[in-house]
């Protein structure tokens, strides 16, 4: 059919891995795309007067090409490295060309062969793809720009992650990723290089460590493997579960508290949270394993408390939480629009925080404060009121449990009022 183009998936055996049915579609081209690499392992099969175009590092002008040579009712065939639509190109060229003008004849995937080729099974793997552009070495607090984030979010979110790498984002870069976000005794990491090729290579279970220090042939995929699930709470973490300052210890939402602030935050799964004045990371780290496919970003401003942050961040692997050592607004200029803020400290500018947090504010975001003095309490309130925001304010008192000689009572927390106010639509 002239009026499709074939879409062929091949390996590093090249030529002699191809169907038949992907041999003859190659054979009757009139031209034949693809990168420099995979044009080389058919080039010889290829009759004479078939045409070659190279795509490499113009991939946008593809679709132009083949609408082309459609047009001319001359049949193409663009190849692709394994199954073009696993991370592949069939995913943008049915955009781009809609599905009915491409005929697919996929490879398996390079990610099945390292399954084929490590006797696993396969179909609860998460698929992912660090083949991307080069952002450097990924580090605690990367924002979800960076290239890797992606796939440490989903290593964070599942036990089995098969992914697809480039030469920047090796399997080695990745194992340091992975050890930086808190990953370590419960993680290996398999890679299958050159795949189908001579030379081909696996490497098993290699612990994060031991594949930090290696390097790795290309092309190569990955398999990433917690041993482990996390057993732990999503949110609701006892006091003493968090680092926090000493010898002044106390300076943390209490549970209770936290729970409660949470709720009126009414996270969802994508969230985009602000924490200001974060203290040990109580609300804001909880809100990040709540909103596990959006981000927090968290404001503190003293040192100590924003270390201490870092640290219980790094204990609950908390892959999408962003921390800023510096007193607030500054630092926040570059922080998308919220769903959600969390107001625990003010640093005495909570008349300026609380303008500059409507002013940016989502439609039916929310806005929580916490305070426990009366001053603090007034001030919010009469700012939301000046502003037309609605608000609502509850007060929590809570007591808990302590042992006095063999029986118990009941020990008085310190009273916090809770303001909810949410952005209404224009």
């Amino acid at each position: 059919m002239t009026d499709t183009c074939a879409l062929i998936g091949i390996l590093d055996d090249g030529w002699t891995g191809l169907s038949e049915t992907a041999r003859t579609a190659l054979e009757q081209a009139a031209v034949v795309i693809g990168a420099e690499r995979t044009l080389a392992l058919v080039d010889a099969h290829l009759p004479v007067h078939t045409r070659r175009r190279a795509m490499d590092g113009v991939l946008a002008e593809v679709p132009g090409w083949i609408r082309q040579h459609q047009g001319r009712a001359e049949p193409c065939a663009v190849l692709v490295t394994g199954d073009p639509l696993c991370h592949g190109l069939g995913s943008y060229l049915g955009r781009q060309l809609s599905t009915e003008r491409l005929r697919i004849l996929p490879a398996p995937s390079t990610l099945q062969l390292l399954f084929a080729r490590l006797g696993r099974p396969w179909q609860e793997a998460v698929i992912g793809s660090a083949h991307t552009r080069d952002s450097g070495e990924w580090q605690p607090g990367a924002p979800p720009e960076h290239a890797l984030y992606p796939l440490i979010q989903q290593v964070a979110a599942h036990r089995r992650v098969a992914a697809f790498t480039s030469p920047h984002n090796s399997p080695d870069r990745i194992a340091r990723a992975l050890l930086a976000a808190g990953f370590e005794a419960d993680t290996r990491l398999s890679v299958g290089s050159r795949l189908c090729l001579p030379d081909e290579t696996v490497l098993p279970d290699l612990p994060l460590t031991d594949a930090a220090r290696r390097s790795f042939d290309d092309p190569n995929v990955i398999l990433v493997e917690r041993t482990e699930n996390d057993r732990r709470a999503t949110f609701g973490f006892a006091d003493d579960d968090y680092v926090q300052r000493q010898p002044d210890k106390g300076l943390i939402t209490k549970r209770e508290v936290r729970a409660v602030s949470l709720a009126h935050l009414a996270l969802r799964p994508d969230s985009q949270v602000w924490d200001i004045g974060a203290g040990s990371g109580s609300v804001g780290l909880e809100a990040a394993r709540i909103a596990r496919d959006g981000h927090v970003w968290a404001i503190e401003k003293n040192a100590a408390d924003a270390a201490n942050a870092l640290e219980n961040a790094r204990r609950l692997r908390a892959t999408n939480y962003t921390l800023v050592q510096d007193r607030a607004p500054s630092g926040m200029a570059d922080w998308p629009a919220p769903d959600a803020v969390f107001i625990g400290g003010s640093g005495g500018e909570l008349p300026t925080l609380i303008t500059e947090v409507l002013a940016r504010l989502r439609p039916h975001g929310r806005l929580v404060m916490n305070f426990v003095t009366l001053e603090n309490l007034a001030t919010a309130t009469a700012t939301l009121t000046a502003a037309g925001v609605r608000w609502q304010a509850t007060q929590l008192a809570t007591a808990r449990s302590q042992p006095i000689l063999d029986m118990h009572r009941l020990a008085a927390q310190n009273p916090v009022w809770i303001v909810t106010a949410t952005k209404e639509t224009p």
